[in-house]
């Protein structure tokens, strides 16, 4: 599912502040939120990042730090250590690394960055806080990078649409969705 339930597997207490934080920017839009980066910096959310980009089994970034690596030396020192940064100010991420993946037989390439797992962990902090404020102001017909959604279901979608005579599409970036050559 590749991060597709990610909103629902998070602790009860994570997913009650991020449901709170969603009610309030669904009924009430112009609300501006404030004083958020202390829920990214709690324990309690960096456990559930840490998760997250385990269950990913990406690379090791820059550093060379695998997940196993974490493990040996305790994921509690190493999320520790990142809200000391966090919490400090002091966090800095680390440059990604860079790999070539060949496209198209070979004549092109696609550049992935890979962040370092610290970084990961950050970013998929970040992601739990925020993203309930912005999935908040989607449309039901929005499809692309949000959570339980996939492409198939917005080509279902636009199927039935097509179905019903519907003629109005906004729109409609399925090659890129697919990571087909555009």
């Amino acid at each position: 599912m590749e991060g597709k339930d990610d909103m629902t597997k998070a602790s009860v207490r994570l997913q009650d502040l991020r449901r709170g934080i969603y009610v309030k920017a669904k009924a009430e839009p112009s609300w501006r939120f404030w004083g958020l980066y202390v829920h990214v910096c709690k324990m309690e959310t960096l456990q559930e990042a840490y998760l997250m980009a385990k269950r990913n089994h990406g690379a090791p970034g820059i550093d060379g730090v695998t997940f196993e690596d974490i493990e040996t030396q305790g994921a509690g020192a190493f999320l520790d250590q990142i809200r000391d940064e966090l919490t400090g100010r002091t966090y800095v991420p680390l440059r990604a690394r860079k790999k070539e993946i060949p496209k198209d037989g070979g004549s092109k390439v696609r550049v992935l960055s890979i962040p370092a797992i610290r970084d990961r962990v950050v970013q998929g902090a970040l992601k739990l806080i925020l993203e309930p404020i912005f999935e908040a102001d989607f449309q039901p017909g929005s499809y692309g990078y949000r959570p339980k959604r996939t492409a198939h279901q917005a080509v279902e979608r636009v199927a039935k649409a097509i179905v019903q005579q519907k003629t109005c599409v906004i729109d409609l970036d399925l090659s890129a969705y697919f990571g087909a050559p555009g």
